[in-house]
C-alpha cells in the first residue's frame, strides 16, 4: 500500500497552537510558504514530510524550542477526526489505545503504538512506522498528546513513572516538567511512557456503546478506502483511458471532471506519491503496448491516437520507457505469440 499521507486537517492544530501563542496565522503561512487554499478541501491529504516541515517552520516562527511538546497539550478529540471519536466512546483506556493502534492510518501513518505490562507498570511505546529520522517536535507532540488524551479520557490525573525519548536532550529541559511532571530520559533505544498498569482498566468518562458502533463503522470504511493502493490515482488513470482516443485530457480537464481545483488534484496525487505527469506516462505506455500488438495500427496511427506531436516523439518516448523501439517491441511480441 502506498503511503496515504495525512489529512490536511492536521494543519489545524498547528494553526490553533500559533493563535494560542498570540501569533497571526496568515503571517505564519507566508513565513512557511504554505498555500492556504489547500485547506478548502477538507478531504485532501498532504505528505508526512510536508506536515513535519510545517511544524518545524512553526517552531522557528514562534521561537518555541518545544513547539511539538506544547502542541500536544492543545490537540483535542475533534482534531483527531473519526479516530478521536472512536477513542472517546471506547469502554476503557486499553480499548482506546487499541482503536488508535488499529485506525491510526486514518490520522497519521508516521507513528503507531503498542504496550506491554512489566510488573506493576505498563510501558506504552510509540514508534516510527518507516525507516529514518523525524523531527523532535513530531515525537514530542505524539508523547504529549497521548499522555494528555489518557488523562482527559479517564478524567483522572495519571502520574508517569518514566518517560524515554530516543532523541538527545535539548538545552532546556524544564518545559517537560510542566507537561509530564517528570523530566524524560533522552538518547534511549525507544520512546516510552511508563505508568501504572491499572490505567489500562480505567473506564472512559464519555463511553457510549451506540456511538462507538457508529464511529467505528466509519473508521473501518475510511481505513479500507485508504488501504486500497492508489485509490484516487486509479480513478484518474481510468478516466484518462476512457478519454482516449477522443482526446487526451489535460490537467485542467481532469480536475474539472473530478470537480476539484488543479492544485487539489496535484495535492491528492502527491499524497499517493505520484503526479499527473507520471500517470499520463503510465497511460500512454500501457495503451501503446496494447496498440502495438494490433497489426492494423501503424506506428504513426498509435502516435496519433496517443496525441504525440509526431511519430518520432512517440518512438523516442517508447524507447525511453521500455528500452526498445516500437518496431522492436512489436516484433518481440509477435515472435512470442507465433512459434
Amino acid at each position: 500500500m502506498k503511503n496515504p499521507g495525512v489529512p490536511i486537517t492536521m494543519v489545524y492544530p498547528i494553526m490553533k497552537t500559533i493563535v494560542h501563542k498570540g501569533y497571526e496565522v496568515e503571517k505564519y503561512f507566508k513565513y512557511a510558504s504554505f498555500d492556504r487554499s489547500l485547506l478548502e478541501n477538507t478531504e485532501a491529504r498532504i505528505t508526512e514530510e510536508e506536515l513535519e516541515r510545517l511544524m518545524i517552520a512553526a517552531a522557528n516562527y514562534t521561537q518555541d524550542n518545544h513547539f511539538g511538546l506544547h502542541q500536544g497539550q492543545i490537540i483535542g478529540i475533534a482534531d483527531m477526526g473519526i479516530l478521536g471519536y472512536v477513542m472517546l466512546h471506547s469502554k476503557a483506556i486499553v480499548d482506546a489505545l487499541t482503536a488508535y493502534q488499529r485506525y491510526n492510518v486514518i490520522l497519521c501513518n508516521v507513528f503507531n503504538l503498542d504496550w506491554e505490562v512489566e510488573g506493576d507498570d505498563v510501558l506504552i511505546r510509540f514508534f516510527l512506522q518507516h525507516l529514518g529520522q523525524t523531527s523532535r517536535h513530531v515525537v514530542e507532540e505524539m508523547a504529549s498528546s497521548l499522555y494528555h488524551k489518557i488523562n482527559k479520557l479517564s478524567n483522572q490525573h495519571i502520574p508517569l513513572h518514566e518517560i524515554r525519548f530516543t532523541h538527545g536532550a535539548p538545552a532546556d529541559t524544564w518545559p517537560y516538567m510542566a507537561v509530564f511532571g517528570k523530566e524524560p530520559r533522552f538518547g534511549g533505544k525507544d520512546n516510552v511512557l511508563r505508568m501504572s498498569k491499572e490505567v489500562l482498566k480505567y473506564p472512559i468518562l464519555y463511553s457510549d456503546a451506540r456511538l462507538l458502533g457508529v464511529f467505528e463503522n466509519m473508521a473501518r470504511e475510511t481505513k479500507d478506502e485508504l488501504s486500497q493502493a492508489s485509490t484516487f490515482s486509479d480513478r484518474v488513470v481510468q478516466w484518462m483511458k476512457e478519454c482516449v482516443p477522443s482526446f487526451f485530457p489535460t490537467l485542467q480537464q481532469t480536475a474539472e471532471y473530478f470537480k476539484i481545483s488543479t492544485r487539489t488534484l496535484q495535492h491528492k496525487l502527491k499524497a499517493e506519491q505520484t503526479s499527473y505527469n507520471e500517470l499520463s506516462v503510465k497511460v500512454r505506455k500501457e495503451l501503446s503496448m496494447i496498440y502495438l500488438q494490433k497489426r492494423e495500427y501503424s506506428i504513426g496511427d498509435i502516435a496519433y491516437l496517443l496525441y504525440f506531436s509526431e511519430p518520432s516523439a512517440f518512438q523516442s518516448a517508447f524507447k525511453k520507457w521500455t528500452g526498445l523501439s516500437p518496431g522492436q517491441y512489436r516484433t518481440k511480441m509477435r515472435n512470442r505469440i507465433v512459434p
